[in-house]
């Protein structure tokens, strides 16, 4: 699963990473996001431009935003069958930016928590859908991040990670595919070797810990 990441980079290297960008804006530096925050998002409908959307899918049928709480991954496994991803994963697709994410090992009756990252430096777009809910008045946009089983390095901490797409030609084309079968087969886990992580504070357990310490090694 994916039930924290974080995004701390530079509209320079955004756009240099993402040449496609047009309009970025200011971005807020998060050590720490978690379910419910708002964090940014790049969409197959607006492709050219960096969005803030709410983590936690709620379906555009959804009486009540708090599914959203319990939508926060969506499992690449029958995802095309599913009520609250079906519609989605065929016609709203997105890119959730990160520089790391978070996963916790299990260890003698503990959890130690690891920042997971790439090796090559580059920021992290996990493979993601997007909703519009406009029961309230106001549209509200949210998103969701795809998992699937774990690499070499993850099967290490968890039998879960979300989908990385690790590459520029899979993330325009994330973006871009229209047909399922297609968009489907985009979902694989990702190489081995492409990660490296290490133990971290147990300060990221607290999503109101937000600040550079949660990205220092600790032993």
């Amino acid at each position: 699963m994916c039930g924290r990441f974080s995004l701390v980079t530079s509209k320079e290297k955004l756009q240099q990473q993402l040449p496609f960008l047009e309009k970025i804006g200011e971005l807020r530096d998060s050590y720490n996001v978690a379910p419910t925050q708002n964090s940014y998002v790049i969409t197959d409908a607006k492709p050219d431009v960096v969005q803030e959307f709410k983590w936690g899918l709620i379906p555009f049928w959804a009486k009540d935003v708090k599914i959203g709480n319990k939508l926060i991954n969506a499992r690449r496994d029958g995802i095309e069958g599913k009520p609250a991803f079906r519609t989605a994963i065929r016609n709203r697709k997105c890119l959730v930016l990160a520089d790391s994410f978070y996963e916790w090992k299990k260890t003698d009756g503990s959890k130690t928590p690891h920042r997971i990252l790439l090796k090559n430096g580059n920021l992290i777009c996990f493979a993601g859908i997007w909703e519009t809910w406009d029961k309230a008045g106001e549209p509200l946009h949210s998103f969701s991040i795809i998992t699937t089983e774990p690499n070499e390095e993850m099967a290490t901490i968890h039998d879960r990670m979300p989908v990385v797409l690790h590459t520029p030609t899979l993330q325009k084309k994330w973006l871009e595919e229209t047909k399922l079968e297609e968009t489907l087969a985009l979902l694989e886990t990702p190489p081995d070797g492409i990660l490296k992580m290490y133990p971290i504070s147990t300060l990221v357990n607290s999503p109101r810990n937000n600040t550079p310490e949660l990205h220092e090694a600790h032993t």
